[in-house]
């Protein structure tokens, strides 16, 4: 039987006595990253062969690694700092007479960063040189008016970003790489041409959990807002939301949207 030991994520190894022990009846080991050799000679039999492999495939998922950020608690407001990400954007505004969930620029902007988005995904996961494996990121929006004060209750005239989360292994070239698939799999198709990819950073915030109907959204803003001026802050920037659950399977009362706001020190 052959062993095959790896490193996930790009994180360094940390197997420990007990973890090699388990390959110890194993014939032959291949072993990927050399700094874990000494520690197998200890624990394999004096027979065992052991071998230098090749890499073959990384796992990563940001969204267990920003945790903190892309599940946050749904009992209490919490203050965060949010670093520098990498983002596929489209633009737009609502139309007239239009929702979020009826607008057309909306939902072709939608289909634009899926397909880009699991293009991408696929072109990094089959690459012959360090091809890396992760999940599609959720879908978020940032709305604001251009004019006045945001009002999340009146969703009529909203100017939006719509965006998804791109690993930083996903280069410039790799992204127009992908665009091109994308057309020519797909045409020239409403969206695909106000792609871009760009770097975000919101810095200081205030973010929940929102569960339930988008329609409720409005009493959680609320709490983010008396959150932040009963402890020093005013708000800044634009009305940011992360939808972590599909309003076309699941139930309204159980979805779940991460919404931030944010904020700087009075």
């Amino acid at each position: 039987m052959i062993g095959l030991l790896m490193r996930l994520e790009g994180l360094p190894l940390g197997y420990t006595r007990l973890d090699l022990k388990r390959f110890a009846s194993r014939k032959v080991i291949i072993v990927i990253y050399p700094e874990i050799e000494p520690a197998l000679h200890q624990v394999v039999s004096p027979t065992t062969e052991i071998s230098k492999g090749e890499f073959f495939m990384e796992k990563l998922d940001l969204r267990k690694q920003w945790k903190h950020l892309y599940e946050p608690s749904a009992r209490q407001v919490v203050l965060v700092d949010v670093p520098r990400f990498q983002f596929v954007m489209v633009d737009g505004v609502i139309e007239p007479g239009m929702a979020p969930g009826t607008s057309p620029a909306f939902q072709e902007a939608l289909q634009a960063l899926y397909g880009i988005s699991y293009t991408l995904k696929f072109m990094s996961k089959l690459r012959k040189d360090r091809p890396i494996d992760y999940p599609v990121m959720a879908l978020e929006a940032i709305w604001w008016w251009e004019i006045g004060e945001f009002d999340i209750t009146r969703p009529e005239g909203w100017f939006w970003t719509a965006m998804m989360m791109q690993p930083d292994h996903i280069t410039d070239e790799m992204y127009q790489d992908g665009l091109d698939q994308l057309r020519k799999k797909r045409g020239e198709a409403p969206g695909i041409s106000r792609l871009r990819l760009e770097s975000f950073q919101e810095g200081l915030s205030v973010q929940i959990m929102h569960i339930g109907p988008y329609a409720t959204e409005p009493q959680t803003v609320q709490r983010m807002h008396a959150f932040a001026q009963e402890n020093g802050y005013r708000l800044r920037g634009r009305h940011h939301e992360i939808y972590l659950g599909n309003p076309l399977r699941a139930q309204p009362e159980k979805l779940k949207t991460v919404l931030r706001q944010p904020v700087e020190v009075i």
